[in-house]
């Protein structure tokens, strides 16, 4: 798997298949039984902990419900990673704070508490907060999960306005595959430990993979079956075995 500099990257696939686990491969969280993780260059396994949490620093990451600090406004949900690593005078923060907001349509709720937020918003305010710092590659863990159809839009939009705009590396997991198919530049489908497809928007509208367009159209049944493996009913409401 190869993110691109500069791309959208959407990774897909059943729940429990390892999606997060990618995500947490390339924070540094775990450590890869084989293969290799590499991020600019650098072996995240091999690194110090000094090296491993400088890396961090240029890590962005929205977790799926937003993960804001309940006690603390807005802007100071947004100023906490600029005031905890780095030296930059109040006034600064308070400024490039405002402006992370702005980003994201969020100045003029700068001084409101967390909890007058809808999900949408507190899903903004998240997405400030993760770009405080100018990251080098953003992680978004279901971003989409739990927003009504208009936060939903502006969410992705955002994604893909700020990573081009800011010039950073996105990847997105996610389940929702109209949204994906309009904001990413490529996608991977993983399954039982393996990537089964990839391609990009265009390739996987038009996959005759099976596995992948159960995926994209919603199919109850197929390569992913409705029914799991189970003994056959004569057996497990009349006691008989089928011979």
């Amino acid at each position: 798997m190869r993110i691109p500099r500069g791309k959208v990257v959407a990774i897909m696939g059943g729940s429990g298949c390892g999606k997060t686990t990618i995500l947490r491969l390339l924070a540094g969280q775990v450590k890869p039984s084989s293969g290799q993780v590499v991020v600019n260059g650098q072996s995240v396994p091999e690194l110090s902990k000094a090296r491993l949490y400088a890396l961090r620093r240029r890590l962005g990451f929205l977790f799926q419900f937003g993960a804001l600090f309940t006690d603390m406004s807005v802007f100071d949900n947004v100023a906490f990673p600029l005031r905890e690593h780095t030296d930059l005078p109040e006034p600064l923060i308070r400024d490039l704070a405002l402006m992370k907001l702005n980003a994201v349509g969020l100045r003029g709720a700068a001084h409101l508490g967390t909890n007058e937020l809808s999900g949408g918003m507190a899903r903004r305010v998240a997405l400030a907060r993760a770009i405080a710092l100018d990251p080098l590659l953003m992680m978004y863990d279901e971003p989409f999960t739990g927003l009504d159809p208009i936060s939903l839009g502006v969410v992705s939009q955002l994604i893909r306005r700020l990573n081009d705009a800011l010039g950073i590396t996105s990847i997105v997991v996610t389940h929702d595959i109209y949204q994906s198919l309009n904001i990413v530049d490529y996608i991977y489908f993983v399954a039982a430990g393996s990537i089964i497809a990839e391609g990009t928007p265009t390739a996987i509208r038009a996959s005759t993979d099976p596995f992948v367009k159960q995926f994209v159209n919603g199919e109850d049944d197929g390569p992913v079956p409705l029914h799991m493996k189970a003994p056959p009913l004569a057996e497990d409401f009349l006691g008989r075995r089928n011979d």
